[in-house]
């Protein structure tokens, strides 16, 4: 079937005041947006690694083009990434209504990735980042035995007439979580039903461990652990005796009490002290 220029506007034309129909109805419409003047479609670790996969299946090979294609011409709208599963709008024909079913992570294999990560992961930004070791990297993008889904585990639905398994809209939805995790790189575990956190978190318990408090110290290297050479301490000996410390003047006010003072009046001749008595009168 051939498509002139004109069948190609008014194609677009309609979709267009589709789409705003729906925006009218309160219905939510955001294009993912691709970048632009650019050979590569991620720029980041992330996005490229998820893409390089997506391209390993060669059962894929012939529907990807298109979907990139879609994806670069802005015709994929509200592509969400929840646990398990891709969902959005592509613009065809039609506006379609396509999802991407993916079987979470097993247990045992998230398992063994958190184990070959212990001690590696430093902090969550180099990880979301992609800036580990090489060894590290290898394992969480490993085609097999890494975070990325395998082809038996991905599962395709859309509602336009394509009869093959993998239509262009779903391979544009694909291509479209690569855009996503070039900004959102965390959102590769949400998909996988994982926690990256547990990468972080174990780094921390094996650092913690390493000092066990119930270990004796005996042959333990002070000098080491506590970053001073215990060699070049003097000895008792030779340390200058400590000067004594002087007793500080007391501040305390002695004041005599007043019996006192009653028994020393007292005690004065008679003569002076009939005197006293006369002149207080």
């Amino acid at each position: 079937m051939w498509w002139s220029y004109e069948d190609v506007k008014e194609q677009k034309k309609r979709l267009e005041r589709e789409i705003a129909k729906r925006v009218k109805r309160g219905e939510r419409f955001e294009v993912l947006s691709a970048p632009e003047g650019q050979k590569k479609l991620c720029t980041t670790f992330w996005g490229q690694a998820w893409c390089r996969n997506l391209e390993s299946y060669q059962q894929y090979e012939s529907r990807l083009p298109r979907g990139r294609s879609y994806l670069r011409q802005g015709k994929v709208y509200n592509l969400e990434i929840t646990p398990g599963k891709l969902s959005a709008v592509v613009a065809g024909s039609e506006l379609y209504d396509a999802s991407v079913s993916i079987k979470p992570l097993p247990d045992q294999q998230w398992h063994e990735i958190v184990q070959s990560s212990a001690g590696q992961v430093s902090s969550m930004l180099d990880l979301l980042s992609g800036k580990l070791g090489d060894g590290l990297m290898k394992v969480l993008t490993d085609p097999q035995d890494g975070l990325f889904p395998k082809p038996k585990e991905i599962r395709f639905d859309c509602s336009c007439p394509d009869y093959a398994d993998m239509c262009k809209h779903v391979s544009a939805i694909l291509y479209g979580v690569g855009v996503m995790l070039d900004s959102k790189p965390e959102l590769l575990f949400t998909l996988r039903g994982v926690d990256q956190a547990e990468l972080l978190a174990n780094a921390s318990s094996i650092t913690m461990g390493d000092l066990d408090t119930g270990t004796e110290l005996g042959d333990t290297d002070l000098s080491a652990l506590f970053g001073i050479d215990l060699g070049e301490l003097p000895s008792e000996e030779l340390l200058p005796p400590m000067p004594e410390k002087k007793k500080a003047p007391s501040n305390k006010v002695t004041t005599k009490k007043p019996a006192e003072k009653k028994a020393r009046v007292s005690k004065l001749p008679a003569k002076k002290l009939a005197h006293k008595k006369a002149r207080s009168i």
